[in-house]
């Protein structure tokens, strides 16, 4: 099941097109994209049973983040052994660094991005799982059934005010407007073969940057709920930014940066693609 924002309204994907959520259930779901996550269990035993029929034609510029409002985005960074290497750092043993993006930094798949001023923006094409259920204390083993689903995202990043200081400034330099671009809807996690191998990529105006799969995290989405709730509860509609594979414009030698006019399409298997476009400031 794909669930989303449509022009800021709760909405179910099929092949055929969109279907509002408040329409359809008369009236028993809002029509705010977030607030399914509060009543998940609920939500899903109508959606499971829902009549579709009526689905309609849509715009994808239309589509807006489908988790627009989380209480919590968590960002996991160097879950990928490549990734830690181009990186100068070493792969994390026991929890990976865990920073966040301001929710004012979300968008939906489609958008265009402003540059900042003397700024070097770079990519990070990522897999987002949505919690579903209240998740405290739980155990790797059990952590699949507080997912609510999957989606794509991209942890877009300004590497000078990340690192400048004498700390990084990770959370400032990775949520300017529009850096936190998700979508193109929410899969649920029974759409997938095996939702612990999926393939990410991302292009910068047509060439290939990078190429991973989620079976290489050094911490699986299990893991990373697992070592998250030990420390605070996950809310439902939370999110979580999985990490990076290697690639990134920082990475290589010489660096490279996006620049004005550029488009960067990333594309997660099984959940589709986000496309930003780059202006300058």
């Amino acid at each position: 099941m794909r669930i989303g924002n449509l022009s800021g309204r709760l909405a179910l994907f099929t092949e055929g097109g969109a279907v509002d959520v408040e329409k359809a259930s008369g009236g028993r779901f809002g029509p705010d994209p977030q607030s399914a996550y509060e009543v998940w269990d609920d939500f899903i035993g109508w959606a499971d049973a829902a009549d579709l029929s009526e689905a309609a034609p849509f715009d994808p510029a239309d589509l807006g983040a489908p988790t627009p409002a989380p209480a919590q985005v968590f960002a996991i960074g160097l879950n990928y052994v490549e990734h830690a290497a181009e990186s100068n750092f070493a792969v994390p043993d026991t929890f990976p660094p865990t920073f966040t993006k301001f929710r004012t930094s979300l968008s939906g798949p489609q958008t265009t991005v402003v540059i900042p001023e003397g700024g070097n923006v770079d990519w990070e094409v990522e897999l987002v799982a949505v919690i579903g259920r209240r998740a405290e204390h739980v155990a790797a083993a059990d952590a699949w059934s507080y997912v609510a689903g999957l989606t794509g995202g991209q942890d877009i990043s300004e590497r000078i005010t990340q690192l400048s200081g004498p700390a990084p400034q990770f959370s400032l330099g990775k949520s300017f407007p529009g850096f936190a671009p998700v979508g193109p809807w929410v899969v649920t996690t029974d759409e997938f073969d095996n939702p612990d191998d999926l393939e990410l990529t991302c292009a910068l105006d047509g060439e290939t940057m990078q190429r991973g799969r989620t079976r290489d995290f050094v911490f699986s989405v299990p893991r990373l709920i697992e070592g998250l709730s030990r420390v605070t509860p996950l809310m439902p509609g939370d999110i979580i930014f999985c990490g990076t594979p290697a690639g990134v414009g920082a990475g290589r030698d010489p660096k490279r940066f996006i620049q004005p006019g550029e488009e960067l399409v990333s594309h997660v298997e099984g959940i589709g693609e986000l496309r930003q476009k780059f202006v300058p400031a």
